[in-house]
């Protein structure tokens, strides 16, 4: 029996020449993650287990993103307690205000992911780094901490689905559409404790920053993580980003999966997932009455790429926020930033009457820069819109592309670019 992309990687960090699914084993890590919220409890953990330092100070990432800048007293104590172990541990990828991003961009740019690695985080978003071809999954603070102090991780070997992705994506179509339209099919535990694979020809016309969207959101699909080939893109995006070492693995043509879907990307429209779960979703077509909304956010770990600020940009350029409207833009790392400023989408974003901020998660989980009052709605990049996800339980978080969230933000409606010509 054949083995998945997935299970090779595990079973090479495993020291296995076999694995199968259900089958339980340890993994070494090329790198193990934190953030300002998730890291101080692993490192109360650590401290528990009265180990001498880190497995490797080079492994370990550490991007304070959530409440940063800090909001109040407390992210501060949370910040100033991950900033101290990276500083008594001399860890090497401390990320800094003034130099950190949201982590599941800013470790892709900053190379310190690539393909055929094993990563945990402990950010159920780790999932992303599936996009380049890595394995790459959300652990809690207690497993981030083994993970720091041994070097090492337990799994159960996930089985898999394959998406085989057809067609070219139409103009106003992204990697979000993508996504969404597939967890729209298969329900919010349509992948549970499974890998989700991604092949076929119509790969080849999806952009790294639609494959980094992708696999981000697996986890929405309760998958173990989300996984792409290595491709002629994912390679020139590895070189231009990183000199590590990477490994390609190939599924077996024989290898099992529970499920097969085909997803034809020519035939998809622009997609949102209304309240209160990413799986209720509805094409921009199947929208029969008008949805008001009073904020629009555009960034996150999801939806604040460059290439993201520039589908919004277009939609903005000439155009201007309806009246009563907030709309947020976040790049997502400080270089995404600069590049923004040095293309002139943050001026675009500002004389069409929107806000830029700096790289951080802020809004997305209701942390700030953007938490929802009472009875308000948001059309937002971000990735999940539950209950209470972005401020009072009485408010609602529709999700959504660049293209769709900077449209609604000129409608003053949910609404598509195509739709304000």
């Amino acid at each position: 029996m054949g083995m998945t992309m997935t299970q090779k990687i595990l079973a090479a960090h495993a020291g296995l020449d076999h694995v199968e699914a259900g089958q339980l084993i340890e993994a070494q890590l090329d790198l193990v993650l934190g953030n300002d919220i998730t890291s101080p409890v692993a490192i109360k953990e650590m401290e528990k287990m009265k180990v001498d330092g880190v497995f490797d100070k080079d492994k370990i990432a550490l991007v304070p993103d959530h409440f940063v800048p800090n909001k109040d007293i407390k992210s501060a104590e949370h910040c100033k307690c991950v900033r101290e172990f990276a500083r008594r541990n001399e860890i090497t990828n401390y990320f800094e205000v003034g130099e950190m991003g949201i982590e599941h961009a800013l470790l892709p740019e900053k190379g310190l992911t690539v393909a055929g690695d094993v990563v945990i985080g402990a950010d159920s978003h780790t999932c992303t780094y599936g996009a380049l071809g890595a394995f790459s999954t959300g652990v809690g603070s207690t497993d981030m901490a083994a993970g720091m102090a041994t070097g090492k991780a337990w799994f159960k070997v996930p089985s898999a689905i394959r998406f085989n992705l057809i067609g070219k994506p139409g103009k106003w179509v992204s990697g979000k559409d993508v996504i969404l339209h597939i967890i729209g099919k298969i329900g919010v535990d349509g992948a549970l404790y499974k890998s989700m694979e991604f092949t076929g020809e119509g790969v080849a016309n999806l952009s790294m920053d639609d494959r980094f969207t992708i696999a981000n959101m697996a986890i929405e699909a309760g998958g173990k993580n989300g996984i792409f080939p290595v491709d002629d893109k994912a390679i020139a995006y590895m070189k231009e980003h990183s000199t590590k070492p990477y490994h390609i693995y190939e599924a077996d043509a024989d290898a099992v999966y529970d499920e097969e879907y085909t997803i034809d990307l020519s035939a998809l429209r622009p997609t949102i997932a209304f309240p209160h779960l990413p799986e209720n979703t509805k094409t921009i077509d199947e929208i029969q009455e008008s949805v008001a909304i009073d904020q629009v956010v555009i960034g996150s770990c999801t939806n604040g790429r460059l290439d993201d600020l520039r589908i919004a940009a277009e939609v903005l350029e000439g155009r201007h926020v309806a009246k009563g409207i907030r709309c947020i833009v976040i790049p997502a790392t400080q270089k995404i930033y600069m590049e923004a400023m040095e293309e002139g989408l943050l001026k675009t974003f500002i004389e069409a009457g929107a806000v830029v901020s700096t790289p951080t998660c802020g809004p997305c989980l209701g942390g700030y820069m953007g938490v929802l009052a009472e009875g308000e709605r948001c059309v937002s990049t971000t990735n999940r819109n539950f209950v209470g996800r972005m401020g009072h339980v009485k408010s609602e978080v529709y999700l959504a592309s660049p293209a769709v969230a900077a449209a609604s933000a000129v409608a003053g409606q949910i609404a598509c670019p195509e739709q304000l010509d």
